[in-house]
Protein backbone atom coordinates (compact mmCIF):
# COMPACT_ATOMS: atom_id res chain seq x y z
CA UNK A 1 0.00 0.00 0.00
CA UNK A 2 1.37 3.45 -0.86
CA UNK A 3 0.41 6.02 1.93
CA UNK A 4 0.31 9.97 1.25
CA UNK A 5 -0.73 13.19 2.76
CA UNK A 6 -1.65 15.80 0.04
CA UNK A 7 -2.42 19.31 0.02
CA UNK A 8 -1.22 22.51 1.43
CA UNK A 9 1.77 22.61 3.77
CA UNK A 10 0.33 22.43 7.26
CA UNK A 11 -3.25 21.76 6.06
CA UNK A 12 -2.09 18.02 4.64
CA UNK A 13 -4.74 15.51 4.18
CA UNK A 14 -4.54 11.66 4.13
CA UNK A 15 -4.64 9.52 1.05
CA UNK A 16 -3.61 6.41 -0.70
CA UNK A 17 -2.30 5.56 -4.00
CA UNK A 18 -4.41 2.97 -5.95
CA UNK A 19 -3.30 -0.05 -8.45
CA UNK A 20 -3.57 2.45 -11.08
CA UNK A 21 -1.28 5.29 -9.93
CA UNK A 22 -4.66 7.36 -8.52
CA UNK A 23 -4.85 9.46 -5.52
CA UNK A 24 -7.53 8.44 -3.33
CA UNK A 25 -8.81 10.49 -0.50
CA UNK A 26 -8.64 8.56 3.40
CA UNK A 27 -10.34 11.37 4.89
CA UNK A 28 -13.28 9.09 5.82
CA UNK A 29 -11.18 6.38 6.75
CA UNK A 30 -8.40 8.03 8.88
CA UNK A 31 -7.54 11.10 10.34
CA UNK A 32 -3.93 11.31 9.73
CA UNK A 33 -1.12 9.03 8.43
CA UNK A 34 0.15 8.72 11.93
CA UNK A 35 1.49 4.97 13.65
CA UNK A 36 -1.92 4.38 14.54
CA UNK A 37 -2.37 3.64 10.85
CA UNK A 38 1.19 2.56 9.65
CA UNK A 39 1.54 0.43 12.67
CA UNK A 40 0.89 -3.05 12.30
CA UNK A 41 -3.38 -3.05 13.65
CA UNK A 42 -3.42 0.14 11.20
CA UNK A 43 -1.86 -1.84 8.34
CA UNK A 44 -4.60 -4.68 9.06
CA UNK A 45 -7.54 -2.70 9.34
CA UNK A 46 -6.30 -0.19 6.41
CA UNK A 47 -6.06 -3.68 3.94
CA UNK A 48 -9.77 -4.37 4.75
CA UNK A 49 -10.74 -1.36 2.70
CA UNK A 50 -12.21 -1.35 -0.36
CA UNK A 51 -10.02 0.91 -1.80
CA UNK A 52 -12.14 1.54 -5.42
CA UNK A 53 -14.93 2.63 -2.86
CA UNK A 54 -12.66 5.78 -2.08
CA UNK A 55 -13.46 9.05 -3.76
CA UNK A 56 -10.54 10.07 -6.24
CA UNK A 57 -8.52 13.53 -5.91
CA UNK A 58 -8.97 15.53 -8.41
CA UNK A 59 -6.28 17.35 -10.16
CA UNK A 60 -2.24 17.29 -8.78
CA UNK A 61 -2.18 18.37 -5.51
CA UNK A 62 1.18 18.84 -3.41
CA UNK A 63 1.96 16.35 -1.72
CA UNK A 64 3.51 16.41 1.47
CA UNK A 65 6.15 14.32 3.77
CA UNK A 66 3.68 11.17 3.86
CA UNK A 67 3.35 10.42 7.12
CA UNK A 68 3.22 12.31 10.65
CA UNK A 69 4.65 11.06 13.85
CA UNK A 70 8.54 11.28 13.51
CA UNK A 71 10.27 11.81 16.42
CA UNK A 72 13.54 11.00 15.49
CA UNK A 73 15.63 11.55 11.86
CA UNK A 74 18.42 9.24 12.05
CA UNK A 75 21.01 9.29 9.61
CA UNK A 76 24.15 6.61 8.66
CA UNK A 77 27.06 7.63 7.09
CA UNK A 78 29.28 5.99 4.94
CA UNK A 79 26.90 3.27 4.19
CA UNK A 80 28.02 2.03 0.38
CA UNK A 81 30.97 0.55 -0.21
CA UNK A 82 31.05 2.21 -3.83
CA UNK A 83 30.83 5.72 -1.99
CA UNK A 84 33.82 4.32 0.23
CA UNK A 85 35.71 3.95 -2.51
CA UNK A 86 34.78 7.30 -4.11
CA UNK A 87 35.74 9.51 -0.83
CA UNK A 88 38.91 7.12 -0.19
CA UNK A 89 37.83 6.84 3.14
CA UNK A 90 38.30 2.92 5.56
CA UNK A 91 35.40 1.35 5.30
CA UNK A 92 33.95 1.45 8.99
CA UNK A 93 33.69 -1.25 11.47
CA UNK A 94 30.27 -0.07 12.89
CA UNK A 95 27.23 2.09 11.73
CA UNK A 96 27.96 5.67 11.38
CA UNK A 97 24.97 8.28 13.04
CA UNK A 98 24.18 11.14 13.33
CA UNK A 99 21.12 13.57 13.39
CA UNK A 100 18.43 14.99 10.89
CA UNK A 101 16.43 17.38 12.77
CA UNK A 102 12.44 17.11 12.16
CA UNK A 103 12.31 20.94 11.17
CA UNK A 104 14.40 19.66 8.07
CA UNK A 105 11.29 17.80 6.72
CA UNK A 106 9.75 18.83 3.83
CA UNK A 107 7.52 17.12 0.66
CA UNK A 108 8.97 15.32 -2.07
CA UNK A 109 8.60 18.70 -4.59
CA UNK A 110 9.00 21.16 -2.31
CA UNK A 111 11.72 23.57 -2.60
CA UNK A 112 15.27 23.03 -1.01
CA UNK A 113 16.48 26.51 0.48
CA UNK A 114 19.66 27.50 0.33
CA UNK A 115 20.68 28.68 3.93
CA UNK A 116 22.23 32.26 3.37
CA UNK A 117 25.57 31.57 4.75
CA UNK A 118 26.10 27.96 2.70
CA UNK A 119 28.40 27.27 0.03
CA UNK A 120 28.68 23.45 -0.41
CA UNK A 121 25.42 22.47 -0.99
CA UNK A 122 25.12 18.86 -1.88
CA UNK A 123 22.80 15.77 -2.57
CA UNK A 124 22.41 12.43 -1.38
CA UNK A 125 19.59 9.90 -2.38
CA UNK A 126 18.89 7.28 0.54
CA UNK A 127 16.69 4.77 1.19
CA UNK A 128 14.67 5.62 4.43
CA UNK A 129 13.27 2.86 6.86
CA UNK A 130 9.88 4.38 8.30
CA UNK A 131 9.65 2.34 11.99
CA UNK A 132 6.71 0.68 13.24
CA UNK A 133 6.66 -0.91 16.26
CA UNK A 134 8.76 -0.53 19.02
CA UNK A 135 12.53 -1.88 19.05
CA UNK A 136 14.58 -1.90 21.42
CA UNK A 137 17.78 -4.43 21.93
CA UNK A 138 16.44 -6.53 19.24
CA UNK A 139 18.14 -9.18 16.82
CA UNK A 140 19.34 -8.84 13.43
CA UNK A 141 16.95 -11.71 12.59
CA UNK A 142 14.04 -10.04 14.09
CA UNK A 143 14.73 -6.25 13.18
CA UNK A 144 12.65 -6.54 10.08
CA UNK A 145 9.56 -7.34 11.85
CA UNK A 146 9.94 -3.52 12.77
CA UNK A 147 9.73 -1.93 9.90
CA UNK A 148 6.51 -0.34 9.63
CA UNK A 149 7.46 0.75 5.49
CA UNK A 150 9.97 2.40 3.31
CA UNK A 151 10.30 5.82 1.04
CA UNK A 152 12.35 8.01 -0.90
CA UNK A 153 14.61 10.58 0.83
CA UNK A 154 17.01 13.11 -0.20
CA UNK A 155 19.61 13.84 2.32
CA UNK A 156 20.48 17.04 1.44
CA UNK A 157 23.75 18.53 3.03
CA UNK A 158 25.62 21.65 3.27
CA UNK A 159 29.58 19.96 3.51
CA UNK A 160 31.33 23.50 4.45
CA UNK A 161 28.81 23.51 7.89
CA UNK A 162 29.77 19.36 7.92
CA UNK A 163 33.52 19.52 7.86
CA UNK A 164 34.78 22.74 8.20
CA UNK A 165 32.41 24.18 11.43
CA UNK A 166 34.17 21.68 13.87
CA UNK A 167 33.19 18.73 12.06
CA UNK A 168 30.03 18.33 13.64
CA UNK A 169 27.83 16.73 11.08
CA UNK A 170 24.60 18.02 12.60
CA UNK A 171 24.75 20.98 11.40
CA UNK A 172 25.12 20.34 7.96
CA UNK A 173 22.36 17.91 8.15
CA UNK A 174 19.49 19.60 9.73
CA UNK A 175 18.73 22.75 8.01
CA UNK A 176 15.47 24.26 6.87
CA UNK A 177 14.00 21.81 3.62
CA UNK A 178 17.15 19.65 3.94
CA UNK A 179 15.01 16.45 4.41
CA UNK A 180 12.60 16.03 1.96
CA UNK A 181 10.65 12.45 2.15
CA UNK A 182 7.93 10.86 -0.36
CA UNK A 183 6.20 10.66 -2.29
CA UNK A 184 4.67 7.40 -0.44
CA UNK A 185 5.35 5.63 2.44
CA UNK A 186 5.20 2.18 0.94
CA UNK A 187 4.04 -0.44 3.15
CA UNK A 188 6.78 -2.89 4.27
CA UNK A 189 4.84 -5.93 2.51
CA UNK A 190 5.05 -4.62 -0.68
CA UNK A 191 8.90 -4.52 -0.07
CA UNK A 192 10.07 -7.84 -1.05
CA UNK A 193 13.93 -7.15 -0.36
CA UNK A 194 14.98 -3.99 0.93
CA UNK A 195 18.99 -4.83 0.03
CA UNK A 196 17.92 -5.17 -3.43
CA UNK A 197 16.78 -1.65 -4.46
CA UNK A 198 18.01 1.04 -7.00
CA UNK A 199 18.64 4.24 -6.33
CA UNK A 200 19.08 7.17 -8.73
CA UNK A 201 19.65 11.09 -8.51
CA UNK A 202 20.35 13.13 -11.67
CA UNK A 203 21.36 17.07 -11.02
CA UNK A 204 19.43 19.55 -14.34
CA UNK A 205 19.12 16.54 -16.14
CA UNK A 206 22.66 14.81 -15.21
CA UNK A 207 22.72 11.29 -13.86
CA UNK A 208 25.25 11.83 -11.11
CA UNK A 209 24.11 8.83 -8.81
CA UNK A 210 23.23 5.14 -9.89
CA UNK A 211 23.42 2.71 -7.07
CA UNK A 212 21.70 0.09 -4.93
CA UNK A 213 21.07 -1.30 -1.94
CA UNK A 214 22.74 -4.14 -2.16
CA UNK A 215 26.10 -2.42 -1.92
CA UNK A 216 25.51 -0.93 1.73
CA UNK A 217 28.13 -2.00 3.82
CA UNK A 218 25.65 -2.53 6.62
CA UNK A 219 21.99 -3.72 5.74
CA UNK A 220 18.78 -2.37 6.88
CA UNK A 221 18.06 -5.19 9.39
CA UNK A 222 21.69 -4.51 10.66
CA UNK A 223 21.11 -0.77 11.12
CA UNK A 224 17.78 -1.39 13.11
CA UNK A 225 19.23 -3.75 15.32
CA UNK A 226 22.40 -1.33 16.40
CA UNK A 227 20.30 1.38 16.76
CA UNK A 228 18.22 -0.14 19.29
CA UNK A 229 20.97 -0.92 21.05
CA UNK A 230 21.99 2.40 22.07
CA UNK A 231 18.07 4.10 21.61
CA UNK A 232 14.60 3.17 22.03
CA UNK A 233 12.91 3.29 18.08
CA UNK A 234 9.58 4.49 18.44
CA UNK A 235 6.57 4.15 16.05
CA UNK A 236 7.15 6.98 13.07
CA UNK A 237 10.69 7.23 13.62
CA UNK A 238 12.67 7.30 10.49
CA UNK A 239 16.22 6.48 8.96
CA UNK A 240 18.40 7.50 6.34
CA UNK A 241 20.18 4.66 5.30
CA UNK A 242 23.34 5.71 3.54
CA UNK A 243 23.92 7.36 0.27
CA UNK A 244 26.11 5.31 -2.63
CA UNK A 245 28.77 7.13 -4.77
CA UNK A 246 28.02 9.64 -6.89
CA UNK A 247 27.53 12.99 -4.54
CA UNK A 248 29.13 16.57 -5.31
CA UNK A 249 31.70 16.49 -2.96
CA UNK A 250 33.41 13.21 -4.12
CA UNK A 251 33.69 14.52 -7.47
CA UNK A 252 36.83 16.10 -8.85
CA UNK A 253 36.63 18.79 -9.49
CA UNK A 254 33.64 18.94 -6.41
CA UNK A 255 30.11 20.22 -7.62
CA UNK A 256 27.91 21.69 -5.44
CA UNK A 257 24.29 23.31 -5.81
CA UNK A 258 23.32 26.45 -6.89
CA UNK A 259 19.88 28.07 -7.00
CA UNK A 260 18.39 27.42 -10.17
CA UNK A 261 19.56 23.76 -10.01
CA UNK A 262 16.85 21.12 -10.42
CA UNK A 263 17.42 17.60 -8.61
CA UNK A 264 15.67 14.28 -9.46
CA UNK A 265 16.19 11.43 -7.57
CA UNK A 266 14.34 7.98 -7.03
CA UNK A 267 14.28 4.82 -5.26
CA UNK A 268 13.40 1.62 -6.96
CA UNK A 269 9.54 0.81 -6.07
CA UNK A 270 9.27 4.04 -4.02
CA UNK A 271 8.48 6.65 -6.15
CA UNK A 272 10.39 9.94 -7.47
CA UNK A 273 10.81 13.29 -6.24
CA UNK A 274 11.90 16.57 -7.96
CA UNK A 275 13.15 20.03 -6.44
CA UNK A 276 14.26 23.18 -7.38
CA UNK A 277 17.36 24.87 -5.24
CA UNK A 278 16.31 28.10 -4.22
CA UNK A 279 18.04 31.10 -2.73
CA UNK A 280 16.58 31.48 1.19
CA UNK A 281 14.43 34.46 1.85
CA UNK A 282 16.36 34.68 5.81
CA UNK A 283 18.96 36.92 6.66
CA UNK A 284 21.62 36.85 9.07
CA UNK A 285 21.94 39.73 11.86
CA UNK A 286 24.60 41.80 12.18
CA UNK A 287 25.31 40.72 15.56
CA UNK A 288 25.49 36.99 14.39
CA UNK A 289 27.46 37.20 10.92
CA UNK A 290 31.01 36.85 12.97
CA UNK A 291 29.43 33.69 14.28
CA UNK A 292 27.53 31.99 10.91
CA UNK A 293 29.83 33.20 8.63
CA UNK A 294 33.75 32.91 8.99
CA UNK A 295 36.24 33.37 6.48
CA UNK A 296 36.18 30.24 4.27
CA UNK A 297 38.05 27.31 5.98
CA UNK A 298 40.82 25.88 4.15
CA UNK A 299 41.49 22.05 3.88
CA UNK A 300 37.85 21.30 2.64
CA UNK A 301 39.04 17.82 1.32
CA UNK A 302 36.24 14.57 0.60
CA UNK A 303 33.90 13.57 3.18
CA UNK A 304 32.56 10.26 4.22
CA UNK A 305 28.75 10.24 3.84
Amino acid sequence: MKLVRYGSNGRERPGLIDGQGRLRSLQDVVADIGPAVYGPAGRRALARVDVESLPLVRGKPRLGVPFVGIGKFIGIGLNYHDHARETGAKVPTEPIVFNKWTTSLSGPFDAIEQPPHSTRLDWEVELGVVIGRTARYVGVGEALRHVAGYCTINDVSERQFQIARGSQWDKGKGCDSFGPVGPWLVTADEVADPQDLALTLSVNGRRMQDGNTRDMIFGVAQIISYLSHFMTLLPGDLIATGTPAGVGLGMDPQQFLRPGDVVELEVQGLGAQRQQVVASRMRVADDARALVEPAQAAGMGKLQS
